[in-house]
C-alpha cells in the first residue's frame, strides 16, 4: 500500500483507480514495474508466482493482469490458459524475454490480449496498459455502439451481452476477438489497412514484423468457419482485411 502525501490527496484518483495484478518472479523488475504503476495512480497487487497470481485474481478481482512468462509454480502462459478456461476474460498483458515470433504468438494462443518483450521502457508498458483498460471500459468495443445489435454476412453480434452467432449457432470469442469482429462488421465491405486495425483495437501499431493481427484473424476465421458456409474474412494482400460474403 502506498500512503499519500498531503499534497496528493485532493487530486489523486485513488478511489476509482484500476487495480493491476503484477506477477513477475524477478524481484528487481517487479519492484521497478510496481513503482511505475503506483506513481501513475494504479492500485497494484504484486506477486512472484503463478499459483499466487490465480489466487490473487479470485481474491482481488483486478481490472488487468501483467504476467511474466517464466515464473515458478505456474508460468504466465499456463495462468492465461487456466483463467480463460474458467471464463475469466480480464485483460492480460504478457511480459516475455523471448524474442522469437513463435514465442510471442504462443502468448496470444494462450489467451493473452497483448505482449511486451523485455527489456522495455516504462512508458511503453504504461501506454499498452492504458490501451487495454480503455478497451475494457464501458464501451462495448472499438466504436461507441449505435443500437444493441450488429449483423452482416450471416453473423450477428449482441453488443451489450458481447455474444456472437453465425447461422443460429453461438460462437464464444475472447475480448480481442469480439472487438476485432465488431470493427470488421461495422466496416463490412471496406478494406481496413493493418495500421488502422492496430490503432482501433490495440491503440498503437505493433510494427511491420508483428504477427499479432494475423494471429487473431486466424482465430476468428477458425471460430466462424461452418461446413459449407463461405469464408467471410478476406485478406487483401499488401493492405489489410475486409469482411464480406464471398
Amino acid at each position: 500500500m502506498r500512503w499519500l502525501r498531503s499534497d496528493e490527496m485532493w487530486h489523486s484518483p485513488v478511489v476509482s483507480a484500476p487495480t493491476i495484478l503484477l506477477a513477475e518472479d524477478d524481484p528487481a523488475i517487479r519492484r521497478a514495474v510496481e513503482q511505475s504503476l503506483l506513481l501513475e495512480g494504479y492500485h497494484v497487487v504484486a506477486t512472484g508466482d503463478g499459483l499466487e497470481a490465480i489466487a490473487a485474481v479470485r481474491r482481488d478481482n483486478p481490472d488487468l493482469l501483467v504476467l511474466d512468462v517464466m515464473m515458478p509454480g505456474l508460468d504466465g502462459l499456463t495462468v492465461c490458459r487456466v483463467l480463460r478456461a474458467q471464463g475469466d476474460w480480464t485483460p492480460i498483458l504478457v511480459l516475455t524475454a523471448r524474442t522469437q515470433v513463435s514465442d510471442r504468438v504462443a502468448g496470444l494462443d494462450a489467451g493473452a490480449d497483448d505482449y511486451l518483450v523485455k527489456p522495455f521502457e516504462p512508458e511503453e508498458l504504461l501506454a499498452r496498459l492504458r490501451a487495454l483498460l480503455r478497451r475494457a471500459g464501458p464501451s462495448t468495443g472499438p466504436d461507441s455502439p449505435a443500437g444493441d445489435e450488429l449483423a452482416a454476412a450471416g453473423v450477428r453480434l449482441d453488443l451489450a451481452a458481447r455474444r456472437v452467432w453465425r447461422g443460429g449457432e453461438e460462437i464464444i470469442l475472447s475480448r480481442t476477438e469480439f472487438d476485432l469482429l465488431e470493427l470488421l462488421i461495422r466496416n463490412c465491405g471496406v478494406v481496413l489497412d493493418r495500421t488502422t486495425i492496430h490503432d482501433r483495437i490495440w491503440g498503437y501499431d505493433f510494427g511491420t514484423g508483428s504477427k499479432n493481427l494475423s494471429v487473431f484473424i486466424g482465430y476468428l476465421r477458425r471460430k466462424l468457419a461452418r461446413p459449407g458456409a463461405p469464408e467471410i474474412i478476406h485478406t487483401v494482400r499488401g493492405v489489410g482485411y475486409t469482411l464480406r460474403e464471398s
